[in-house]
């Protein structure tokens, strides 16, 4: 899942950054509005983190030049600025929900969860989980289990494999390209060996079993949108 993170402070930012990865997301940073204000047009963001008090563009005008375009990200607002009116006018200007500063990171990794469900709508939408029968993801406690003849067996992954797999369970039957997962699970300032996309998928079969992920030869990989497909 990426993020995209805008935010001038050097140590929230970094708090923040640690965190998520941490959780397995890829967090694009961005210090400088100005800087930002094109990142959505070059990657599919899943959620944006902004503060309102930026150098080069302030977070409200960001804000408003992207609804502007149409952008439909969800946009949680990251600031200092408590007061109501403060409150009013982001959520006007298209904001999705606010966060106050300082917060804890469960806290925040919780907002993102919930503007995702509304974001994404439909049942589905309201579990904090994915499965389509043989492999089950928790989104809060990112744990993986397998189906097996005595039930459901959990599995140790790591992060990288979590959001592999996490990107390929949200569209089950949809084959999904090297460039599409790698734009999933890095970030810019991530180094990606040319067969790396290769190895994860490598490693999750020898976890979760070699029939779980579907090769489809010269596009991409998939899984079965249920455990009959």
């Amino acid at each position: 899942m990426r993020i995209l993170l805008v935010e001038d402070d050097k140590m929230i930012g970094q708090a923040v950054l640690d965190g998520l990865n941490r959780q397995s997301y890829a967090v694009d940073w961005f210090r400088d509005g100005s800087e930002a204000l094109y990142a959505p047009e070059d990657v599919t963001y899943d959620c944006i983190l902004l503060d309102l008090g930026l150098p080069g563009m302030d977070g409200v005008s960001l804000l408003s030049a992207w609804r502007r375009k149409k952008l439909k990200t969800p946009v949680i607002i990251l600031t200092a600025r408590d007061g109501i009116d403060d409150r009013v006018s982001g959520l006007d200007k298209g904001a999705d929900d606010y966060v106050v500063k300082p917060f804890e990171l469960a806290e925040l990794t919780a907002r993102i969860r919930a503007v995702l469900r509304r974001s994404q709508g439909g049942d589905a939408a309201l579990s904090s989980e994915l499965t389509n029968g043989l492999i089950t993801l928790d989104l809060v406690t990112h744990e993986a289990q397998v189906k097996t003849e005595e039930g459901f067996t959990k599995v140790e992954l790591t992060s990288r494999e979590f959001a592999l797999l996490q990107a390929l369970m949200q569209r089950p039957g949809a084959v999904l390209s090297r460039e599409a997962l790698e734009e999933r699970i890095y970030s810019y300032d991530d180094e990606i060996e040319s067969n790396a996309v290769e190895y994860i998928i490598h490693t999750l079969r020898r976890k979760i079993g070699s029939a779980a992920i579907k090769n489809v030869r010269g596009v991409g990989w998939k899984v079965a949108k249920n455990e009959a497909s």
